[in-house]
């Protein structure tokens, strides 16, 4: 890493700072129109109002105590802090005045829960209070707090309203005093990571560097000696050693997260980890952190990831297992998990542009959390196999329902990603049709207008409008998959790419006027991709991808066997087709050989293979599959041999 990239500090814009059109814009209508008021009708459905509602009898315990001794009722304050978060975003984008209400009504229940010490949990305040603080390890208090923080973030930023914020000061508060080393405090940390990354959103909203402090002490503590997690079951009276995944790593507590070096464990506890992480080496110039983390992602991106950017190939931990694992039918690839995925990636960037993180977010984003969510906003997966029967389908709610508001929220917060802001630098990670307003510390005001049908169409024009001229540093991401291919035009003449690129990205440095434009130009053609020969799953498979989408093929399109269809070796010309049934979607028809199976017979095995007859099939992005008639879908198909 070089010494230039390491000093400086990028961090994202507020999710206000960002309209947005196109691509995402649509997806956070359907957000806007049907998410945001279904995860709060969902919420109360299930009860949650009551476990808040002071003024109402506690409803004690409505799921059963499960195998970890636990109970998913735990996780409730976190699910109601991450839908507000969404409707926070979605009434910035289109406002609501009985969605808000009902919002600040949930807040105003908060209000009346808190104790006076500033603690909050509906749980341990309302069916278990003498079990607060007793186990750490198993049962989310923090994780629960740290998403009614970015909830309280995020509701400040969009409304202007300070409640939740003022409310969840007062529990950050009473946290730095109950955490700590001193008479009296617990020298711990979550079981469940989240509550890291929430206080560096509180302190960049508040400017108060105390919560940097409380959220550096958490990743500092996680896993040094004598271990946290044991001494505090003894203390409670409970075997260190009894508990269900048996093992410290399943919450990336086994060692100092300075000295981890494989990434094991439950994959969302890790990615927000990693996040909190990331964060922490931005604010603080951590080069130690930021070290571990490198060696920590090459591990992830080169050994245990989907073609898809999901993670966590089994159900068991929801996790991760062995080195090149990445099983397609029985994928567990959870939605929370690669939504984590992008806001480590994200978070990656802080110390500056680097397209090797940038890539990852992006295919993690669209083939990885995008499928979570139907393109209408009213469904969502949980796991994501990269092979179906037809038998997988999205639901409606569930018993932990912890990824239809992660992906809502992501969504609607997309424009936060897109943009970074150093001192003197704009950073574009991601494109498609938005508006940036960014203030630099010279005091320019800056305003950048993307105009592109990405990721349907390459052609990227970013418009600039300045009140006055201003010198500072524009830098646009080159993804790996368009290098040598990309173009790039700055007022119509063309820019060397190569020249002025590091790290993947071109830094366009000069003092800019009123009018300038950027023209950039990916090529999106279908391109084919193969699995390390590691990944036996993937023997004698590839996969395809047009920019940053992996395509697939459903049964709606190309009937039943699947698995018969043949990839040419070279990819032949295609077509392609719009589909207004799936929000103006690139469908890509490609020539391809398909196995006789209706010619094979009833024998169940010969001793020649299937003959292959011409054929054509069509593939549609992989985020979109299951939205139209049920059927099998399949991402790697068989490659010509």
């Amino acid at each position: 890493m070089s010494k230039t990239r390491k000093d400086r500090q990028f961090r994202p814009v507020a999710v206000p700072d960002v309209d947005l059109n196109g691509f995402w814009g649509k997806w956070q209508d359907a957000v806007c129109n049907a998410t945001a008021e279904i995860l709060l009708d969902r919420c109360i459905e299930a009860g949650m109002l009551q476990a808040i509602d002071v003024d109402q009898p506690s409803p004690g315990i409505v799921i059963p105590i499960l195998e970890w001794g636990g109970t998913t009722q735990m996780f409730w304050d976190s699910d109601l802090g991450k839908s507000i978060e969404t409707i926070a975003y979605s009434l910035y984008r289109k406002p609501n005045a009985k969605l808000e209400a009902r919002a600040d009504a949930i807040i105003d229940l908060y209000e009346k829960l808190q104790d006076k010490d500033g603690y909050l949990n509906a749980w341990f305040q309302r069916v278990q209070p003498n079990r607060r603080w007793t186990n750490l390890r198993d049962h989310h208090e923090l994780y629960c707090a740290g998403h009614l923080i970015e909830a309280a973030v995020a509701y400040f930023q969009a409304t202007g309203k300070r409640k939740l914020l003022d409310i969840m000061c007062r529990y950050a508060d009473y946290m730095i005093e109950v955490f700590g080393h001193g008479p009296g405090q617990i020298p711990g940390y979550c079981g469940h990571e989240e509550i890291e990354l929430a206080l560096v959103k509180l302190a960049r909203v508040t400017g108060e560097n105390k919560y940097l402090d409380l959220s550096k002490f958490f990743i500092d503590e996680r896993g040094t000696e004598p271990h946290f997690f044991t001494e505090e079951a003894r203390r409670d009276g409970r075997d260190p050693r009894d508990f269900i995944q048996k093992t410290y790593e399943y919450g990336q507590a086994h060692l100092p997260v300075r000295k981890q070096e494989k990434v094991v464990g439950h994959a969302v506890r890790a990615m927000y980890l990693y996040s909190g992480m990331a964060d922490i080496a931005t604010e603080y110039k951590d080069d130690s952190l930021t070290d571990a983390l490198e060696v920590l992602w090459d591990d992830l991106v080169t050994k245990q990831m989907y073609i898809t950017g999901g993670i966590g190939p089994a159900a068991s931990n929801e996790g991760f297992t062995d080195y090149f694992d990445l099983p397609n039918d029985t994928a567990y690839a959870e939605t929370c998990a690669s939504v984590g995925l992008v806001f480590w990636a994200n978070r990656m960037l802080g110390r500056g542009p680097d397209r090797r993180y940038a890539d990852i977010m992006e295919q993690a984003l669209y083939n990885g959390a995008l499928p979570g969510l139907a393109i209408d906003g009213r469904t969502f997966f949980y796991d994501n196999p990269l092979e179906s029967t037809g038998k997988h389908h999205r639901w409606k709610w569930h018993h932990c329902p912890c990824c239809p508001p992660n992906i809502a929220r992501l969504v609607a917060s997309i424009g936060s990603y897109m943009y970074a802001v150093a001192d003197d630098e704009i950073a574009v990670h991601l494109y498609g049709e938005s508006k940036l307003r960014a203030e630099l510390c010279s005091e320019a005001k800056v305003t950048l207008e993307q105009v592109s049908n990405y990721p349907w169409n390459g052609a990227v024009s970013i418009n600039v409008a300045l009140e006055k001229p201003a010198r500072f540093t524009v830098s646009l991401r080159i993804p790996e998959w368009a290098e040598g291919a990309a173009q790039l035009r700055l007022n119509g003449e063309v820019l060397e790419i190569q020249s002025i690129a590091v790290d993947g990205y071109v830094r366009i440095e000069r003092e800019w006027q009123d009018g300038d434009r950027i023209n950039l130009d990916l090529p999106l053609a279908l391109r084919p991709q193969f699995a390390n020969p590691k990944v036996r799953q993937d023997a004698g498979r590839v996969a395809l991808m047009r920019g940053p989408l992996v395509y697939c093929v459903e049964e709606t399109d190309n009937g039943g066997d699947l698995n018969a269809i043949v990839i040419p070796d070279v990819l032949p010309a295609t077509t392609e087709t719009v589909l207004e049934e799936l929000g103006g979607a690139v469908a890509v028809d490609l020539p391809v050989l398909r196995e006789d199976t209706a010619g094979w017979g009833s024998s169940l095995y010969r001793s020649t293979r299937a003959e292959r007859k011409a054929g054509s099939a069509r593939l549609v992005p992989y985020h979109l599959w299951d939205n139209r008639e049920a059927g099998a879908m399949l991402v790697w198909l068989q490659a010509e041999k």
